[in-house]
């Protein structure tokens, strides 16, 4: 859970610009998750994935120290625009290990890194009240949070344009070359959305193309990807149900981030995501998942990846909740089906 930890008024600066300035407050803000655990054998906790699944359940099935620390400032112009600034620090480490916030790639081997570092310029009225960034940021990061899997993260270091409105929808470009941490080598990715489909009552939908131009490197190749989802708002008196569709070919096959730019267009991926929040009551709610996923390598074993979870939460006091958690992961190639189910019971 993300907290405001500190709050700390700054005396008004004089500054010589076209426009008078008001200055906002300085804000601290952090995330920090960790815990401790152990097995049968005495040892460090060991948690539970698939091999070839694309993410885990995570209640009780979280085997790191994780923290984020940021810092973000505003300014306030008379024209009603703000330009504002973000610095973020992540830091990781296994837990069982002593840390070490340094990249290592030794076993256990922690690390620490700029997550984020970037100006805004928000409601600007040249941009007919939209917003443009540069730096590196996270930005329209999709994810489903009992499993944390972030299916649709357009999160990088370039610029943007950010939900422009022309009418009754509202557009936004994204520049980058580079989006995760293990990315090699750097793309120039494009990734144009288009938000405010309105399609009934409380439903919109959003519709994103990425493309990934052919990077200047031996046996590499140009990719895309598309992505439509539908957002309906209220649903069994939660917050969303979100339905998704992917496609992607070559390092498109990605969907979310950039992927191998070694693949061409004859390798394919498609996916579809089902999730929902939900609260029927003041004291039962939790959530629910599925995806699916196949992906088609002529060069290899084509693999299909199905996922289904369950995170019922029941409050008994203002004070305290039980959780519970049921996943299904099931990885199918031409060697065979793996399956993994996990179950976590978690008083809090």
């Amino acid at each position: 859970m993300k907290k405001k930890l500190m709050k700390k008024a700054l005396y008004p600066l004089c500054v010589c610009l076209a426009f008078p300035l008001t200055s906002h407050a300085l804000n601290f803000s952090g995330y920090y998750r960790l815990g401790v655990g152990g097995n049968t054998n005495g040892s460090t906790q060991s948690c539970f994935k698939l091999p070839g699944a694309r993410s885990k359940y995570r209640l009780g099935n979280e085997c790191e120290l994780w923290s984020e620390l940021a810092w973000d400032h505003a300014v306030a112009l008379d024209d009603g625009s703000t330009i504002s600034g973000m610095v973020m620090g992540g830091f990781y480490n296994p837990i069982g290990h002593m840390p070490k916030f340094k990249d290592s790639n030794e076993h256990g081997g922690g690390s620490s890194r700029i997550q984020q570092m970037f100006v805004e310029w928000k409601n600007a009225g040249v941009l007919n009240g939209g917003n443009f960034w540069v730096g590196r940021r996270y930005y329209k990061r999709n994810d489903i949070h009992m499993t944390d899997y972030y299916y649709w993260n357009q999160s990088a270091t370039g610029f943007g344009f950010d939900e422009v409105p022309i009418g009754d929808l509202r557009y936004s470009y994204v520049f980058s070359r580079k989006d995760n941490y293990d990315q090699e080598p750097y793309v120039n990715r494009h990734d144009f959305n288009v938000n405010g489909f309105k399609t009934n009552p409380g439903g919109e939908v959003q519709v994103g193309l990425s493309y990934l131009q052919k990077p200047d490197s031996e046996d590499a190749h140009s990719g895309w990807a598309v992505s439509v989802q539908h957002k309906q708002a209220g649903f069994l008196g939660g917050k969303f149900n979100t339905f998704a569709l992917q496609y992607g070919e070559g390092p498109g096959t990605g969907l979310g981030y950039t992927g191998d730019t070694t693949l061409n267009r004859n390798n394919k991926t498609w996916r579809v995501v089902e999730y929902f929040d939900w609260q029927t009551t003041e004291r039962f709610g939790g959530q629910f998942q599925f995806v699916y996923e196949k992906n088609i390598n002529p060069d290899g074993p084509e693999l299909r990846w199905m996922s289904t979870g369950i995170r019922p939460v029941y409050a008994f006091t203002e004070q305290f909740k039980l959780s519970g958690e049921v996943g299904h992961d099931q990885v199918m190639t031409s060697g065979g089906t793996r399956k993994l189910t996990k179950f976590t019971v978690a008083p809090t």
